[in-house]
């Protein structure tokens, strides 16, 4: 088994050199955009960040069953503890130059996130879990073998008179926008990726809904940060924590919150 000593610095520095090879491609004249075969655009970006963290999770910890976005013979294994990995998250975000993409690796046990990094680069954010497992953001100069300053980050203490909520920049949609609308929202902000587990994991926001097709490896990260800064995931549903390791890797709709949130049902 891996012990959280050792696997927290290194799913840090890979995600860091993963972050420093996809701003070389995002800040190059052009790159290509491709489409997989569920019609999702992967990027060069995509490839260089997915094979740089693979090899080095391989490397590291042999053992380990690693599920990646990237690699399809992946999908078909099952397992209780896995490494899980989204190279870049957000490639929309990415390919429009907005910024909002990131870098996320995550360990699953039993079903539940329980260490992750989330990096993102153009963004210079960087969240992760500590080997106890607290999160903590980093705040540069993002060296990949010495950690820099970090301070300590923990949810807000929601106000539901006045929450501030957090939804997808580019998968908004009605339904979405009918649920936030049973809430008495102060503000409301857009974010991609990832970034959303984080902003509330920060206190930046109370409430993030997500009535809409997600990936394990699109949320294990952010939702390892968010559980280490107090915060809960649950399904849309019935309201029950999320779980991880499900057949063919598919989420369910999700509510991420800072607890006080007096959930609305949908």
């Amino acid at each position: 088994m891996v012990t959280y000593d050792a696997l927290v610095p290194v799913i840090r520095r890979l995600a860091i050199e993963a972050g420093e090879k996809i701003m070389e491609i995002y800040n190059s004249d052009d790159f290509d955009v491709k489409a997989k075969s569920d019609d999702s655009p992967v990027t060069a970006a995509d490839e260089a960040a997915d094979a740089l963290i693979s090899d080095g999770l391989r490397a590291a910890f042999p053992d380990m069953l690693l599920v990646t976005e990237e690699q399809a013979d992946s999908h078909g294994i099952q397992g209780e503890t896995f490494l899980i990995v989204d190279p870049l998250d957000g490639t929309k975000e990415f390919v429009h130059r907005r910024g909002d993409f990131t870098v996320n690796i995550a360990l699953v046990e039993n079903g539940v996130p329980t260490r992750g990094v989330v990096y993102a680069p153009a963004k210079q954010r960087m969240f992760f879990t500590l080997a106890d497992g607290r999160t903590v953001e980093e705040t540069g100069p993002f060296d990949p073998e010495t950690m820099g300053e970090t301070r300590p980050i923990g949810v807000s203490t929601p106000d539901n008179g006045a929450l501030m909520v957090v939804a997808s920049k580019s998968h908004r949609d009605q339904a979405t926008d009918d649920y936030i609308g049973k809430y008495a929202v102060k503000d409301m902000t857009s974010a991609g990726s990832s970034l959303k587990f984080c902003l509330v994991a920060t206190g930046e926001a109370d409430l993030y809904p997500r009535l809409g097709r997600t990936m394990e490896w699109d949320t294990a990260a952010g939702h390892a940060v968010l559980n280490g800064a107090g915060g809960k995931v649950v399904r849309f549903d019935d309201l029950s924590p999320l779980t991880y390791g499900k057949a063919g890797y598919a989420n369910p709709f999700f509510i991420a919150y800072a607890p006080g949130v007096e959930l609305k049902e949908g």
